[in-house]
């Protein structure tokens, strides 16, 4: 692949492939072409889910055991009352994987000689994929985006790469699947495994197909995520995205408050109880 039309992202690629032995060491030529940015494939009537196929929340008919069902049930239960669910993403807190390939903003794959970058505008969602052939470290340090290692194959035989199998492990919770809150085990050791690959027929469409193995599950979870290049003579425009500026929920305790325009906090919920303010001196009115 071209390291591309040098977003920031193409900057970064072009670093990493001169750390990893200079440009002469690594022939893009045997890799699938990936520049560009990609947006999710939208299913017209469908918010962004896991399974882009089906409706958010049950309606995904997740695979999950009779008490984390309860769980996704009491996550949708407060959002319909107002709240913002289990889901961890509104509150700038990332969902990390899978749901960092969802999609919710353009993504861009960076390839070099040892690593698979997935980047975007949202710069604490970095992915790395790390294919030199290494194996799993004794200890991972957990995070919501995970360690993955992957490796390129030739599938169809013509002596160039076209998929890059993947699996992802070392996931630290909160995480849900899609902004529903569609829920992962406690314990923490989920198994995501990906194939990433061009369509066939059409070069400027990208499928991931993704495999989730965790103990809220009745069984492996497999859904396909779809992405379209933007095609455009222009220069691609990446915009800024900072989950923190202008975010207007305040979290005070386990209680999720709205900041209001004029600066002061309201109940997101009905009848929702005021903050404890014993650190503040009381005024009397």
């Amino acid at each position: 692949m071209s390291i591309g039309n040098f977003s920031a992202g193409g900057f970064l690629g072009a670093a990493l492939m001169l750390m990893s032995g200079g440009a002469s060491a690594f022939d893009d030529s045997n890799y699938p072409d990936l520049k560009g940015q990609w947006n999710r494939q939208e299913t017209p009537g469908i918010a962004p889910s896991f399974d882009p196929t089906k409706r958010p929340g049950l309606a995904q008919r997740a695979p999950l055991t009779p008490e984390y069902q309860k769980i996704l049930e009491a996550s949708l239960a407060d959002q319909a009352a107002g709240g913002g669910g289990f889901a961890p993403d509104y509150l700038c807190i990332s969902s990390g994987m899978p749901m960092r390939m969802t999609a919710y903003t353009p993504l861009e794959f960076i390839v070099t000689a040892d690593t698979t970058h997935v980047a975007g505008p949202d710069g604490y969602m970095h992915r790395r994929i790390y294919t030199d052939g290494r194996d799993w470290p004794a200890d991972v340090e957990p995070s919501r985006i995970g360690y993955s290692i992957g490796r390129w194959i030739d599938e169809d035989g013509d002596g160039r790469y076209d998929v890059l199998v993947a699996e992802t492990r070392g996931l630290k919770n909160p995480r849900t699947y899609d902004a529903s809150g569609i829920p992962f085990h406690e314990d923490s050791r989920t198994i995501i495994k990906e194939k990433i690959y061009l369509d066939r027929a059409n070069r400027n469409l990208l499928h991931d197909e993704i495999t989730i193995i965790d103990n809220v599950l009745t069984r492996p979870w497999t859904v396909i995520k779809n992405y379209r290049r933007v095609l455009t003579d222009k220069p691609v425009w990446w915009r800024e995205d900072i989950c923190a500026e202008n975010n207007v929920h305040v979290v005070l305790g386990k209680e999720d408050y709205f900041l209001s325009a004029d600066g002061f906090l309201m109940p997101i919920k009905k009848d929702q109880p005021p903050p404890d303010l014993r650190y503040f001196k009381q005024s009397r009115r």
